[in-house]
Order: structure tokens, then sequence, then C-alpha cells
């Protein structure tokens, strides 16, 4: 139960900015930039990113679990160490890539995926794992999670506005000079968690896990959640060029949107103070349906109702990204497997996330395909097809996990 000071708290949630720096060009970015510039089609990029980001995600728990077994008395740095070299490789190759066709840039493109994956689930395991082993005190334990999202929302936000203002040569050398000053911070200022004994296993079985009826809970709850955040995170740049010209706001939209949830930290961890974690995170929901229903019926250059809509849903994100590792941690805690198998937990954990993300880009993107929407198109049907994919199904997916959460037990977690 360690109480943990700001410094601290900082030098270990320093990580999260170069992480987040990969995170959103990769998601945001590269559909439009290998649409356009190399022509492949919607659904050839949709299945790259389904294939690559199931498999990637199926690795996910041997990550976790492999981590559980470190000798005794290692703690978790080695393996962040290890991702950094694939983490530059990857995303140099994903955004340098040479001039090639047909197949050829595809196969590019899809072994730079495989790479700059791999690299980030290693060190977004083991760094998640490290930072759910530093503390179990409740209100430590949602300051540590309101940093390291802080964080990594910076990263995000200073990915959009270079991506809006400069080329992705500044954000390789960003990326790279973020993870080196990064990982330095973690090593020197972050107490170390050494691994006190060997796991019974290999990890911590599914079936054990899932057998907790909080922990299923929430796993579900996350899942429908990430899925209905992941769409439009994978459609913006095709949403706002195609249907409300603002292909060039499009990196200040997302500042804003960025923005908001980073300055939410301190409102949600305070809201999840007076009544639970749960409860806040519930309201965070209900807020970004109210919000973003309203982008259906959103015209061309309707730069402010947008941007309204930006603030309003990005002030919920900072819920999205805080509150649920902090239940996790929680979960793992009340389950007696803290400093034990908080790496199969993560494992899992992020094997969900990028299959939300799987989903939301191999479904979607196919599917618009289907429906006559092509980038740059001004056929009604196909920008109407956008708007019902972009702002509806969203929607309705929150309303589900709403529901789930409601009617869940995880009231229960302190």
């Amino acid at each position: 139960m360690t109480q943990l000071t700001f410094s601290r708290l900082l030098a270990y949630g320093l990580l999260a900015f170069p992480l987040a720096f990969v995170a959103l060009p990769i998601y945001v970015y590269v559909p439009q930039f290998y649409a356009e510039r190399f022509g492949i089609s919607l659904s050839y990029i949709g299945s790259a990113l389904l294939i690559s980001r199931v498999a990637d995600a199926f690795f996910d728990p041997y990550i976790g679990g492999l981590i559980d077994k470190r000798p005794q008395g290692q703690g978790y740095a080695r393996y962040i160490i290890y991702a950094i070299p694939l983490l530059i490789v990857g995303f140099g190759a994903l955004f340098h890539p040479p001039e090639l066709k047909g197949v050829m840039i595809f196969i590019w493109f899809f072994v730079s995926l495989v790479i700059v994956y791999a690299g980030f689930s290693l060190a977004s395991i083991a760094y998640q794992s490290w930072g759910a082993a530093l503390t179990q005190l409740p209100g430590q334990r949602l300051r540590l999670t309101s940093v390291r999202e802080c964080c990594g929302l910076f990263g995000v936000l200073s990915a959009a506005l270079m991506g809006q203002l400069l080329n992705f040569t500044w954000l390789t050398w960003m990326l790279t000079i973020g993870l080196i000053v990064g990982v330095a911070c973690l090593l020197r200022w972050t107490p170390v968690i050494r691994h006190q004994k060997m796991s019974e296993g290999p990890s911590l079985r599914w079936v054990v896990m899932f057998a907790n009826p909080v922990f299923r809970s929430l796993f579900v709850v996350f899942v429908f959640n990430g899925i209905a955040a992941a769409i439009p995170a994978t459609l913006f740049l095709f949403f706002t060029k195609d249907q409300l010209h603002l292909e060039t706001q499009s990196g200040y939209l997302l500042l804003i949107y960025f923005l908001a949830a980073a300055f939410s930290m301190p409102f949600w961890t305070l809201v999840a103070k007076r009544t639970s974690e749960r409860d806040a995170w519930l309201l965070s929901m209900l807020m970004t349906i109210i919000s973003f229903i309203w982008v259906f019926n959103l015209q061309a250059d309707a730069l402010i109702g947008f941007s309204a809509i930006c603030v309003l849903t990005g002030f919920s994100l900072g819920a999205d990204l805080a509150l649920p590792p902090a239940l996790l941690a929680a979960v793992i805690h009340r389950a007696g497997h803290s400093e034990r198998y908080e790496g199969s937990y993560f494992g899992v954990w992020s094997w969900a996330g990028k299959m939300n993300l799987a989903l939301a880009a191999g479904l979607s993107l196919p599917l618009l395909d289907a429906l006559g929407y092509q980038p740059g198109t001004t056929s009604q049907s196909g920008l109407h097809a956008l708007s019902y994919a972009y702002a509806i199904l969203p929607c309705g997916l929150k309303c589900v996990a709403a529901w789930l959460l409601w009617r869940s037990p995880i009231r229960t977690v302190n």
C-alpha cells in the first residue's frame, strides 16, 4: 500500500507520452495515408489492420504470462527496454515507406504494422503492470492512472498538432527522443517492484480470471465501450474531410478534443472520490451519448458545432482513460493477485483493447466500401453511410456499455 509523491507519479507517467505518440498516428492517420498516397482500397487496409491487430492481440496474453514468469527479484524494466527498438523501427518503416506499388506496398504496410504492434504490446503491458503493482490505495491508484493518462493525452496532443503542422519525419524523431527520455525517468525515479516469488503456472489461466464476476463484468463493459470509441477514431479523418469539409482543421479539432480530456482529469478524480470510480465512468458514458449523437445532423462547414461536440466528448474521454485501469487494479488487488499476476491481467486487457480497434477498422472500413463510400466521394448515399457509421453506431454501442455498467457488480470494488 505505497504512498507515492507527485514527482514519483510523474516519473512513472512520462513514458505514456511517447507511447501515445505511437498510438494516435497508427489509429488515425494510417488508413488515410495509405489510401490516398498508394491507392490501397479501404477493404484491403481494413483487412490488414484487422489481421495484424488480431494476431497481435492474441500474442498479448502470452506476453503477460511471460512477464509474470520473470525470475525472482526481477522487475518490469527489461521488457520495456526490449520494446524500444521495435517501436522506433516499426514506426519509421510505417510512415517512411519506399516507392513500391501493388502487393509490395501492401506487404510493407502489413509487416511494419506487425513490428510496431509487437513493440507497443511489450512496452505497454509491462508498463501498466508496473503501475498496477506500485500501489493499491484507492486514492493513489486513481492519481497514478490519471497522471499516466494525462501524460499520454499530451503525447496524443503533440502528435495531433505535429501531424497538422509538420511531416512524419518530425513525428519519428519526436517519438525516438520521447522514448529515451521517458525510459530514463522511469528507470531513475520509479520504485522497482521486484518479483517476490515464482508464479504457480506459466500465467494466470483465463478461466480463473473470468470466473470472477466482477472482472468478467468489467471486461465486457470495456469491450463495448472500446469499440464505441474506436469506430469514430478510425473514421475521423474521412468524416471531417468528406462530410464536414474541415480537412484543414482536423488537427486542431483533435487538439481541442484531447485538451478537453486532459483538463477533465481532476474533475473525474473528484467525482470518483465523491461517488465511486464506477459511477464516475457511468456519468461520462451518458455525457458522451447525449453530446455525440448530434454529430449525425451536422452539415458541411459546421466548425463551431463540431468543435463544441469535440469539447464535450473529449471531456468524457478523460474518464474513459483514467477510470477503467484504476478499476482493473482494484479487481486484481481484491482477487489477491497483486504483485503476482498483473502481467496476465493486463495481457488480457491489452488483448481486448486491440480487438476493439481491430473490429472497428476491420468491420467499419469494408462495410463502408460495400455501401458505396470511397474517400473523396460526393455521393449522398456514400456520405449518408459514413454519417451512420461515424455517429449512430458508436452511440448505440455506448448505450449498451452504459447499461451493462449500470447492471454490473463493479460498484462493490473499492
